[in-house]
């Protein structure tokens, strides 16, 4: 990357330089060429030195690179200092709550999005009630709390049709061993969903799990089968990774664990966030230390 940044100078000196000099090689003799040619390497020198004594070489080069997960936490941590300032500001809570939940900090982010709630119009309501909920599911581990299905319902009300509050529903359900009411949920969400919803594929293993307690005991192994190969066709679902790798832990497998974790690295090389959350995963689950 150093090399792209001093080509980017480079040209950019180039053509101030063609600028500063052009009106002295019209003009010079022949003898004014080393006067242009002097010229041009003592604007050189000073640029440079200046540059190197003043300037940011190492912040024009970060402009040219995706940022990464230090970039983040100091823009969540100046927003999260802006808004004590400003604590009026409905959006900058949620913005704020979705930063926390990037950097997997639920707590937090529930905290930004409660803040939110009581500011935010009649119309936006269900949606932030929904993440709020979203994040204290979160925050328990992935247990829905009475706070969080609270939450939910009062979103539903606002909004029948809000995604987020009819799948935890719907999981509160089946944490209670309501299964007709998780079901009936369930499937009115799938009905609903898109194909190429991000969210399709979780509801569909809830389901088929669900259905298939229902009618016999249910064949774990087959149910892990049936998510690699679902996987295996449509493997952009790192949810789906982490619990293909936790399954085969619980089955006893831990040779497929670790394979399905390289696999899963492989799918997402290049995703930060992804790759961090398979490596909590496995570190959860004492594949790796």
């Amino acid at each position: 990357m150093d090399i792209v940044v001093i080509l980017i100078f480079a040209g950019i000196a180039a053509v101030a330089l063609a600028f500063a000099c052009w009106p002295l090689w019209r003009t010079a003799a022949k003898g004014g060429a080393v006067l242009v040619a002097s010229l041009a390497l003592f604007m050189i020198a000073i640029a440079a030195g200046a540059y190197m004594f003043v300037g940011h070489p190492d912040l024009a080069r970060r402009s040219l690179e995706k940022p990464d997960t230090a970039d983040a936490r100091a823009l969540v941590t100046t927003l999260a200092w802006r808004m004590r300032q400003n604590p009026g500001d409905p959006r900058g809570w949620f913005v704020l709550g979705r930063g926390y939940l990037f950097l997997q900090d639920a707590q937090d982010a529930a905290a930004a999005f409660r803040r939110a709630i009581p500011l935010v119009a009649p119309a936006e309501r269900p949606a932030m009630l929904s993440a709020y909920g979203e994040a204290l599911t979160l925050a328990a581990g992935g247990d829905v709390t009475p706070e969080a299905e609270a939450a939910f319902r009062t979103a539903l009300a606002g909004d029948p049709k809000d995604v987020k509050a009819r799948f935890y529903l719907g999981q509160a359900y089946a944490e209670r061993h309501d299964t007709p009411h998780a079901l009936a949920l369930w499937r009115s969400l799938l009905a609903e969903t898109p194909p190429n919803a991000p969210w399709r594929g979780i509801l569909l293993d809830r389901i088929a799990i669900l259905s298939g307690m229902t009618q016999a005991p249910p064949n774990i192994a087959m149910m892990v089968a049936g998510l690699a190969k679902r996987l295996k066709h449509a493997p952009n679902d790192p949810e789906g990774w982490q619990r293909l790798v936790k399954s085969y832990v619980v089955l006893g497998d831990t040779d497929k664990a670790r394979a399905a974790l390289a696999d899963a690295r492989r799918v997402f090389a290049g995703n930060a966030p992804a790759l961090a959350a398979l490596g909590d995963e496995a570190r959860a689950l004492k594949l790796e230390n």
